[in-house]
């Protein structure tokens, strides 16, 4: 008789919330926004939570009542007050992109191993230029490997710096010839 008390709906004492639960109509319907395309009660950790609300209160308007005055008893009536948001997970986590003056290119040359140098090309991001297309076209001028490493710097295998002086400014018109630096050797 034991036995029997512990099952619940068929399952074992392992997974007691796998029934049906009272008060809970099924199939549970879950709204996503069309804004971060998260769960709406997820909304409020999106960097830009004032375009989901609108967005919320454009398409789904009962829905936007329901959270806001769930919210509204959360924070003790005090209505929208800032508040620290997490910032973490998902796709609802984006990075602001950052508009910047051009600063200049910087280049310079690394050791890799005993005999093999890598070209390091810093700062074409600040002026608009897409980091991937430039590696490539790295790639096919000087038949070599490029790659991107951080955010705004390619790798070029091979010491390609004084070829770069006449590239960069041939291909990319908006980099001045006086914009481009040499910092030297650096340290990888």
């Amino acid at each position: 008789m034991a036995a029997a008390d512990t099952e619940t709906c068929g399952n074992s004492k392992f997974l007691p919330l796998a029934c049906p639960q009272p008060g809970v109509t099924y199939p549970i319907q879950i709204f996503y926004c069309g804004e971060c395309t998260m769960p709406l009660e997820y909304c409020e950790y999106y960097p830009n939570y004032e375009k989901c609300k609108k967005w919320l209160e454009k398409n789904l308007p009962e829905e936007f009542e329901r959270l806001m005055s769930i919210k509204d008893e959360e924070e003790g009536g005090e209505g929208d007050a800032e508040k620290k948001r997490q910032k973490r997970g998902g796709k609802g986590q984006m990075k602001a992109k950052k508009k910047t003056e051009p600063q200049g290119v910087r280049i310079g040359t690394a050791k890799r191993g005993k005999k093999k140098m890598v070209t390091i090309v810093m700062g074409l991001a600040t002026y608009d230029i897409d980091l991937k297309d430039a590696s490539k076209a790295f790639s096919k001028k000087f038949s070599c490997g490029s790659s991107i490493q951080g955010e705004d710097e390619i790798e070029i295998q091979g010491d390609v710096k004084d070829d770069l002086f006449d590239f960069l400014p041939e291909k990319w018109p908006q980099i001045d010839e006086d914009s481009i630096d040499d910092v030297g050797d650096l340290k990888k």
